[in-house]
């Protein structure tokens, strides 16, 4: 059979399987890549060796660091480092622009936590927000969740953006900057759109405290918030030092610390691959700068400030369950990934990406497109973008060098693409509906439209560039 018969046959397959059975995404990426190879003439023997090759080979490029960046996301989240963030965040940009603070936050803390977690994280504070300013949680969950959003699908070292630049080849320091520099843009494009639409929609404010919650507030923040409601009562308008009231009860890490711990590893590697990469330089500074800058070293310094430092007051004991609760979180993700380098290796090995590539090439199809279609055909129906991501890197990469695609761009197309459409068959879409208490049409006509408007954007602004690189 034609190799590009098979794999369009191995590719419907697993998306049956993900979508229709109770078949998970690891056993359905191995399942389909072993489908491709058979049917393409691979003898069984050499169909298993380029999935286990394909396997090994991607779990010997990323499943440490998705391993120790799970780890890192785990203690940000339990320290409060997320909060501390956000109320430092807010001290600089002001409270009348909470929207910002809060899609600022969510930017910064998905680079290494995952958007879900992030959002579930951080929503107690957009109610907090939007039940003092009355502005709507239309407006605040939203920009919220995209910027969660844009950097856990654009910035490594989330799983998806790493495992796109695995398979392409590219720099991930490179990718980091590349990534960042799209996320900015459309992150403008988010909160415009949703303090647009906010406008068009009845506002959405929490209610009031129940009881329980109450309960859980100290005696001072009680005090404090019925000064604040008073305040408010009385026509003053609420200041960012209100908030910061309202909190510093709680057990926060200091913003330094919070910061550092973030940005700490992105910086490593930045520095490394600007100094190394780019610039050239060369002896003992680029041999320190490879020991420290690369992506395992770099989040494992991370890491250790989150152990010794964010939770300084935790036992031994709690910080290890920590560590246990994230390490098996990531086994699923660090499986999902490799298993998706099996499905390329087996396209790899069989020449179908090739194939498809020269018939590409041939058309009159612009080239920047196949990255962009490939990205929303493949999460469109089965809702995972990192499964998207994963399985469109793995299709993609035989495919470069023919398609003369600069593979940053190629990348950025498929990661920003794979974002679209968020809707009913996507995890993130319910955690997001859930926690912002938005009716499910709501978040079909506001949300779901936002995350193809975007994509739609990014996509535009990769067309532009790819004129010029």
């Amino acid at each position: 059979m034609s190799p590009v018969i098979a794999m369009l046959i191995g590719i419907a397959v697993l998306l049956v399987m993900v979508i229709k059975t109770k078949i998970q995404a690891f056993p359905a990426l191995i399942l389909s890549a072993i489908i491709i190879g058979l049917l393409a003439g691979l003898t069984p023997a050499d169909t298993i060796t380029a999935v286990t090759q394909g396997f090994g080979n991607t779990m010997t490029g990323i499943g440490i660091v998705i391993g120790l960046g799970c780890v890192m996301g785990l203690f940000m989240e339990r320290s409060g480092a997320a909060k501390r963030i956000a109320l430092t965040i807010l001290k600089v940009v002001g409270v009348k622009k909470a929207d910002i603070v809060l899609g600022l936050t969510g930017f910064l803390v998905s680079i290494p936590v995952f958007c879900d977690s992030g959002f579930v994280i951080l929503s107690s504070l957009a109610k907090e927000f939007s039940r003092l300013t009355k502005k709507s949680m239309l407006l605040m969950g939203g920009v919220l969740g995209m910027g969660l959003y844009i950097t856990h699908f654009l910035v490594p070292p989330t799983p998806g953006p790493l495992a796109v630049a695995g398979s392409f080849g590219v720099d991930v320091g490179v990718f980091i900057l590349a990534g960042l520099a799209l996320s900015i843009p459309m992150f403008c494009f988010v909160v415009w759109y949703f303090r647009f639409v906010s406008k068009k929609c009845p506002p959405i404010i929490p209610e009031e405290r129940a009881a329980e919650d109450l309960a859980k507030l100290s005696a001072e923040q009680k005090a404090v918030l019925a000064r604040l409601e008073a305040k408010q009562a009385s026509g003053k308008e609420l200041s960012s030092e209100d908030f910061g009231e309202l909190l510093k009860d709680e057990s926060l890490p200091g913003a330094g610390i919070s910061f550092c711990t973030l940005l700490v590893p992105v910086v490593l590697i930045l520095v490394r691959s600007i100094a190394v990469s780019i610039m050239g330089v060369t002896g003992p500074a680029a041999a320190f700068l490879d020991l420290v800058g690369q992506p395992v070293p770099a989040i494992f310094i991370s890491v250790l400030m989150s152990i010794y430092i964010l939770a300084s007051k935790q036992t031994k004991e709690e910080a290890l369950s920590i560590i246990e609760a994230s390490l098996g979180s990531a086994g699923l993700i660090v499986f999902v990934t490799a298993a998706g380098g099996s499905l390329g290796n087996v396209i790899k090995v069989t020449e179908a990406g090739n194939i498809m590539a020269n018939a590409i090439a041939t058309s009159p199809l612009p080239v920047i497109m196949v990255p962009l279609l490939v990205g929303v055909l493949l999460r469109f129906p089965q809702g995972s973008g990192t499964v998207a991501m994963v399985t469109g890197a793995a299709i993609l990469a035989p495919m470069l060098p023919t398609l003369g695609i600069n593979p940053v761009i190629a990348g950025l197309a498929l990661c920003t693409t794979a974002m679209c459409p968020s809707y009913l068959n996507d995890s993130y879409f319910w955690v997001v509906t859930r926690f912002s208490g938005f009716p499910v049409n709501i978040s079909l006509k506001y949300w779901t439209t936002c995350s193809i408007a975007m994509a739609v954007f990014g996509g535009i602004l990769l067309a532009i560039a790819n004129m010029f690189v």
